[in-house]
């Protein structure tokens, strides 16, 4: 039983390799950039719009409300890298449809790989709301001793991203093998489609807890931003 797409090795030469995992993986990324291009080629603005455009449509405003309710004012500044993450892992279980297909979330190359984006998308956006300065004093609060707890909050945060992702789709697989090998006809397909179904909910949990992370690393203004607000409201109250 194969455990990770990586161990089905399609071309090698000395040390290079070309695994299952690469190639599902840009597989998908052609399937996500094709499928963009094709649907956005013929935007309509009246009422008769082709029905990938409404889906299209349908998925970037149920996106961007997720987006702003977790606490990101703007979300269209976030939408196209937490979007992409979304649509990447659910087109990666929706393959699992395909016969031969193997998800490149089955592998924890890939899951580390999202999780690293992750990882160095938080400080970007967090720099880009607050500045540098103001972003790397976060790390110093609620004191200064808290400098390495939150530094190594910030990586193993990346790990559980990466280990759940990876583990939640690589024992969808598992379960299905060992039931193919077992009953090779009913127990499968109901699997199958329960592992579809387990793949959309890590999609979804995914982008949450990465929107999450960079909501955090963008809100410390919010708070005195409420100050001055109750402030000034309080001075325009007459005595």
């Amino acid at each position: 039983m194969r455990l990770s797409p990586d161990q089905i090795i399609f071309w090698q030469m000395g040390f290079l390799k070309l695994n299952a995992t690469i190639v599902f993986t840009w597989a998908v990324m052609l399937v996500l950039v094709i499928g963009a291009l094709l649907i956005t080629r013929k935007m309509a603005t009246s009422q008769q719009r082709s029905r990938w455009q409404n889906l299209l449509e349908f998925l970037v405003i149920s996106i961007s409300q997720q987006i702003e309710e977790v606490g990101l004012t703007h979300p269209h500044k976030y939408l196209a890298f937490l979007g992409s993450l979304f649509l990447f892992i659910v087109i990666s279980a929706l393959g699992t449809l395909i016969p031969g297909f193997e998800p490149p979330t089955g592998s924890l190359s890939s899951t580390a790989a999202l999780a690293l984006c992750v990882f160095v998308a938080v400080p970007v956006f967090g720099i880009q709301e607050q500045g540098l300065a103001r972003y790397l004093q976060s790390y110093t609060k609620p004191a200064f001793i808290m400098l390495p707890f939150n530094i190594i909050s910030e990586i193993s945060r990346t790990l559980a991203l990466a280990v759940r992702l990876f583990g939640n789709m690589m024992s969808g697989a598992m379960i299905v093998g060992i039931l193919l090998s077992i009953t090779p006809f009913l127990f499968p397909v109901v699997m199958t489609l329960l592992g579809l179904l387990t793949g959309i909910v890590q999609a979804y949990i995914f982008f949450i807890l990465a929107t999450v992370y960079i909501a955090a690393a963008t809100r410390s203004r919010k708070p005195e931003h409420k100050v001055e607000v109750a402030s000034t409201m309080t001075q325009q109250i007459p005595d």
